[in-house]
């Protein structure tokens, strides 16, 4: 088992019916709002690291380890492709074994995609919704550029490193020697699992269900992100109803890891009804 952050405590292995168990975690107060963490693409909890700590002041934080990653144990491996609508239904079996009715949900990236499924699938469970550097799939989607796609397949590993902490932060960032990113993948899973995610998160396509989606909904981006580009932002904003949309200038795909501005804004919005 792996060793949680200060203050993070494994909640309940959650058992499902294909045989998968859940690892989830908690940390806050009890009797503060819940608020589910949704990490990017081949990533566990760890994703959360940095951020965790401050969230906690005020909510009660959950998170659970995709498939693939971290604690959880998938019992799937050569079954059906991973999807982020599964995610989404992992993310509510980990809400029912935690007997949360609702949560206020915060996802990043790949996360992000997983909490469109589950605002739209599951909207009595959402309270207020926060996605960040995500996209909402689809045609109309904008995809990375073909630079991007040949930096991160390099078969060198610490050139594709390299080029994920370019495209996660500044120059700034990367400058000061003692910054350290719990952002660039989860070490312990199998490449057949880094693949399935890949998968799983390239064949996202939730736009058909955006206008389900009832929560309010704060829409965050970065301008210069070229891993999921700026204008999937203003695709969500267009779709989800009253969504509310912000770019953060010169912010890369980690610029909610980044600056600090930008957990501030989220923390506001989702005390914002209270």
């Amino acid at each position: 088992m792996s060793e949680p952050a200060d203050g993070v405590t494994s909640g309940p292995a959650v058992r499902l019916a294909d045989g998968t168990t859940v690892a989830c975690q908690v940390s806050g107060p009890a009797t503060a709002p819940p608020l589910l963490l949704l990490p990017g693409q081949a990533n566990s909890h760890r994703w959360w690291d940095g951020l965790r700590p401050g969230f906690a002041r005020h909510f009660r934080t959950i998170s659970f380890d995709y498939r693939g990653t971290g604690d959880t144990v998938a019992g799937d491996t050569d079954g059906p492709e991973w999807t982020t609508r599964l995610f989404a239904a992992d993310a509510l079996a980990v809400l029912d074994a935690l007997h949360c009715p609702s949560a206020r949900v915060y996802a990043t990236s790949m996360g992000g995609r997983v909490a469109q499924w589950f605002a739209a699938l599951y909207p009595e469970r959402v309270h207020r919704l926060v996605l960040a550097c995500t996209s909402p799939g689809g045609a109309a989607a904008r995809e990375r550029g073909a630079e991007v796609r040949r930096l991160l397949a390099d078969p060198d590993p610490h050139t594709r490193r390299t080029a994920l902490l370019e495209l996660m932060y500044t120059p700034a960032w990367t400058a000061a020697p003692s910054r350290r990113s719990t952002l660039l993948g989860d070490s312990r899973m199998t490449a057949t699992a880094a693949r399935r995610h890949l998968r799983a998160s390239n064949g996202h396509d939730a736009s058909e269900v955006l206008g389900d989606i009832h929560a309010p909904t704060l829409v965050l981006h970065g301008s210069d992100d070229r891993m999921v580009p700026a204008h999937n932002a203003s695709l969500l904003g267009d779709a989800v109803p009253r969504a509310v949309v912000e770019i953060f200038p010169g912010g890369r795909h980690g610029f909610f890891d980044e600056f600090p501005a930008v957990s501030d804004r989220v923390t506001e919005f989702l005390l914002s009804d209270r």
